[in-house]
């Protein structure tokens, strides 16, 4: 019997992998679809020839691993060039998915984490979508703390990119809010019982 998919999403610093890591702790697999993006484009070969024929032979280095930063100078401020690398990158990671999940046997419910899951679409193949909010500030000052090689900027340009919190509410089946007001793990065991009490 296939377990249960639930959806974690929500924009850069809400929280999700944090979230997510509760989750596990009470023993539910969860898959990252955003590392697992990077994953795959340096294993999958089809993935790694349509890359180098798209964004040419520069977009990965002599050990065969893709060059992060020419790849983000080129779809950085050109929507076109993004939303081709998504194309190519989507499918593959959805066939990763799909093998992940086949060996998740005698589990209740699995969690697919993903910052894009309402962007791409793909939130409507899960059974339930909770979303990590916080607000802009929360997430900017977190990302800042985090990720040393980011500016204000940056982090802006990234959240500018992505669909808004109201677009993700209205696709929203539950709302974890990391406002740093509200504690966290009461909220994800509530979810879990829920998710656990649910018939497949």
């Amino acid at each position: 019997m296939k377990p249960l998919q639930v959806g974690i999403t929500g924009g850069i610093g809400s929280g999700k992998s944090l979230v997510c890591k509760i989750f596990n702790a009470l023993g539910v697999p969860s898959y990252d679809a955003d590392s697992r993006a990077k994953s795959v484009m340096t294993t999958d070969g089809i993935l790694v020839e349509q890359i180098k024929k798209e964004f040419g032979t520069l977009s990965y280095d002599a050990s065969g691993v893709p060059d992060r930063k020419y790849l983000a100078a080129a779809v950085f401020n050109n929507p076109q060039k993004l939303a081709k690398l998504n194309e190519l990158v989507h499918p593959r990671v959805v066939l990763d998915y799909a093998q992940w999940l086949g060996s998740q046997a005698n589990v209740k419910y699995v969690l697919k984490e993903a910052a894009l899951l309402v962007e791409s679409g793909s939130y409507k193949e899960l059974d339930y979508l909770v979303l990590v909010s916080a607000s802009v500030e929360t997430r900017i000052a977190r990302v800042l703390g985090r990720d040393a090689h980011r500016t204000r900027q940056d982090v802006e340009a990234i959240i500018t990119n992505q669909s808004t919190e109201e677009t993700k509410l209205q696709q929203a089946d539950f709302v974890i809010h990391n406002n740093n007001d509200t504690l966290l793990i009461p909220q994800v065991v509530a979810l879990h019982q829920k998710f656990s009490a649910l018939p497949h």
